[in-house]
């Protein structure tokens, strides 16, 4: 059973995502929050599997919210989805930073979400390739604040999977590129993950691009 967080400030939003998700078999919203403090709170108090955060909220907003569940050790096994009613934004970007392991935006098909909160569930990151590179193309390019250091700690190997996966290949697309077994794959990403202390996948593709492994016009 997948266990749903819902953050927003909007009790119709919320009241139509929790009708939504409940429908489904396999997903349970366990608890709702109106602001960023709350979800804190009460992430900590039922652990979720997924927290399904509106970005902009009274008190605190959602991208501090993500912050503080991403930087607490408690919850490393809760997985943020940003949610936005404007698509592609500096909100998203900076909320990917934050530890999001990717975002819907709030008038996405029923299916979508469903689709995109089991994804998140099982830790992989909900990001598209073509918008990636338009999300950092639009903002990590931009940005004059250092690059992060970071690289030295990584095997060429790891440099190399770190690369691949932020243009969007998965691990078995990866162990074909590399010449080498899903599992083996699977390792590399995950040793990377661990050296650079990526909280997921999107916080690795993040990374990838911030520190010029990647750039924004990059393609495979």
């Amino acid at each position: 059973m997948i266990r749903v967080l819902l953050v927003d400030d909007q009790a119709l939003i919320r009241g139509g995502f929790r009708a939504l998700l409940e429908a489904e078999d396999d997903i349970e919203v366990v608890a709702e929050a109106v602001n960023g403090e709350q979800a804190v709170a009460l992430a900590l108090e039922h652990l979720p599997d997924v927290a399904l955060v509106d970005v902009q909220m009274p008190v605190m907003d959602g991208i501090e919210a993500t912050r503080r569940i991403a930087a607490d050790e408690r919850l490393s096994g809760v997985h943020v989805v940003i949610l936005t009613n404007y698509g592609l934004d500096e909100y998203v970007y900076n909320a990917l930073r934050a530890g999001a392991g990717g975002f819907l935006v709030k008038d996405t098909e029923p299916a979508d979400l469903l689709q995109g909160v089991r994804v998140a569930a099982r830790g992989d990151a909900l990001l598209s390739p073509a918008i990636t590179r338009r999300l950092i193309g639009e903002y990590v390019a931009r940005r004059p604040e250092p690059r992060p250091d970071g690289m030295d700690v990584l095997t060429n190997r790891e440099r190399e999977v770190t690369a691949l996966v932020a243009r969007g290949l998965s691990n078995d697309e990866i162990a074909a590129h590399m010449v080498i077994s899903p599992t083996t794959a699977k390792t590399h990403v995950s040793r990377a993950m661990t050296k650079l202390r990526a909280r997921d996948r999107a916080q690795l593709v993040v990374f990838a691009y911030e520190s010029g492994l990647v750039t924004p016009r990059a393609r495979h």
